[in-house]
Order: structure tokens, then C-alpha cells, then sequence
């Protein structure tokens, strides 16, 4: 092989790494592609002979990548709160959920939920970089720094910062995918029931429901945040039409609820379980982001 096939094979040892670092940064599938093929460009363009560490410095480079993408954002997210960032529901990863057993919770160990990356388009570009590299994928701050142009001391407070709203706004859901099936399975025929009662006995009293559909959906904007059990619980009813083609997957790592009629993706719902009851409920239903994902094979 040549140089560049050599280069090129390195490179693609780093790809799932730099698209997982890439996608908590965005947010976005289709732009941490991007992200990942512009890095593959700068090494390319670049003479690493004296780069010892190739990973690292893959992981610099998609960090600088990401923070100039975020900074230089001019799409929906970048509007005020109340003309829909609150309603941002980030691309979801969808596995199937074939069995649940300990040794695919331990595969589904490294997921990022969606309420943790909605609460990440919360921070600032810097924050949110500082945040993932060093709390999430254990880069130096020592590293970090020439990314934002800063000391490492007041990076680690960049990130500091970041921890803060983090922990504040995502509490821990429940680990167990067992668990969180058998609340799952208690919403969907809830749901399916029309049964408000019961769909309150499954809700948190706090519960978020975010739902996010993009652009205009049949000439009416459906995008929506909704607080308060009663007030999602209500919400749910009103979609009682589509629960009989409720399909289970994983979304996120977590069990959470498709769309499906005949194999057609139409809304990807992510549900956050804690101590028992659903805290949170994250509704994809944009048809342009819908159009990249595919219906896992196994979803229940």
C-alpha cells in the first residue's frame, strides 16, 4: 500500500471514535459526518510524521472541527427560546431490542441519552467542548485549552460550568433496560387504552415532553414543549390513533417508542426513565431528519 492508503486505514481505526465525540457535540448525524470527513481532510493535508499520538491528535482536530461548526450555526437552533430551541429534539440512534439481558446493558454502557444532549445545546460552544472531551471522552485539559484559546484553569472551569448544568438539568435514569421496558409497555397501552389514570400512574408529575417536527407539519406547526403530568398525559391522548403502531426500540441507549406504520418511520419518541416513572419524553417527528434513519429490523 501507499502512503495514503496507509494513512487512510489508520484513520478509519479512529472513524467510530471521532463520529461519537462529533455527534455529542452537534448533536446532529449528518453533521458529525461532516465533521468526521473534513478531520480525514486536515490529516490528510497535514505532514504527521513527528504525531505521536494519532488518536489524540484526531480528537483535537474534530474538537476544533465541531467548535467552529457550532459557533458559525445559522439553522433553527440558533433562535431565540420561544421560536423553538426549547422544541430541539437532536438526531436519535436507534438499535433494535431483541432481548434484554446484562450483556447488551453493558454494550448500551457508552450511550448518550437524549436529555443529556438537549441539555448540551444549552451551553455555549466553549462549554460544550470543554465538557465532552474532558467529562466525557477523558482528554487533558492541558489539551483542550489551545482548542478554545484559553488557560487550562479556566477551561476546567469552562467545563466546570458546563458539569454544573448538566447534573442540575439530567438526573440519573434508570439503569435497568428491563425496567425501563415495563414503563415503556405501561405508556404505550395507556395510550392505546385511552386511559388518562393510568397514564398519570407512569408519569412523573415534573415530565418534559418535547416534541420537535422541523418545519411545518400538514400547514400547522406541531412543534411543542409541554409541562406537567395532566398536560402530557393529555397530549398522549390526543395521539391515541397512532399508539397501535407503537414499536419498541432502543433510542439512545434507552427504550423508547417508534412510529412505524408499515415499516414508515413517521415520529421516533425518547423516554427518560427515574425512580419508576417517565420524566421526560423527547418526540423526533421532523420529516427531513426522519428520511436518514432506518427502522431497526427487531423493534418489539
Amino acid at each position: 500500500m501507499n502512503d495514503e492508503e496507509v494513512l487512510a486505514d489508520r484513520f478509519e481505526e479512529h472513524r467510530s471514535h471521532l463520529k461519537a465525540v462529533a455527534y455529542r457535540m452537534l448533536g446532529s448525524l449528518a453533521e458529525a459526518d461532516d465533521a468526521v470527513q473534513e478531520t480525514w481532510l486536515k490529516l490528510s493535508r497535514t505532514d504527521t510524521s513527528d504525531v505521536r499520538n494519532l488518536g489524540g491528535w484526531l480528537t483535537t482536530v474534530i474538537g476544533r472541527v465541531c467548535l467552529d461548526m457550532l459557533r458559525s450555526r445559522t439553522a433553527r437552533r440558533e433562535q431565540p427560546m420561544d421560536d423553538g430551541h426549547e422544541t430541539f429534539v437532536p438526531d436519535p440512534v436507534l438499535r433494535p431490542l431483541s432481548s434484554i439481558d446484562p450483556e447488551q446493558e453493558v454494550l448500551q454502557a457508552d450511550s448518550v441519552g437524549l436529555a443529556l444532549l438537549v441539555v448540551l445545546e444549552t451551553l455555549e460552544p466553549a462549554e460544550r467542548l470543554a465538557f465532552v472531551l474532558h467529562d466525557l471522552f477523558a482528554v487533558p485539559f492541558d489539551d483542550i485549552a489551545p482548542i478554545v484559546e484559553r488557560s487550562s484553569a479556566a477551561t476546567r472551569q469552562l467545563a466546570s460550568r458546563a458539569r454544573r448544568r448538566v447534573q442540575g438539568a439530567t438526573p440519573s435514569p434508570e439503569p435497568d433496560l428491563a425496567r425501563q421496558r415495563e414503563i415503556v409497555d405501561a405508556f404505550l397501552a395507556a395510550c392505546r387504552a385511552g386511559d388518562f389514570e393510568a397514564l398519570l400512574a407512569v408519569l412523573d408529575p415534573d415530565v418534559v415532553l418535547r416534541a420537535d417536527s422541523g418545519t411545518l407539519v400538514r400547514g400547522a406547526a406541531a412543534s411543542k414543549l409541554v409541562r406537567g403530568a395532566e398536560a402530557v398525559a393529555e397530549q398522549a391522548l390526543l395521539f391515541r390513533q397512532f399508539a397501535p403502531y407503537g414499536r419498541i426500540a432502543l433510542v439512545n441507549g434507552e427504550v423508547g417508542i417508534l412510529n412505524a406504520p408499515d415499516g414508515q418511520l413517521l415520529s421516533v419518541m425518547g423516554v427518560t426513565v427515574v425512580d419508576g416513572r417517565i420524566v421526560a419524553l423527547h418526540i423526533l417527528a421532523d420529516p427531513e431528519r426522519l428520511a436518514g434513519l432506518r427502522v431497526p429490523d427487531e423493534a418489539g
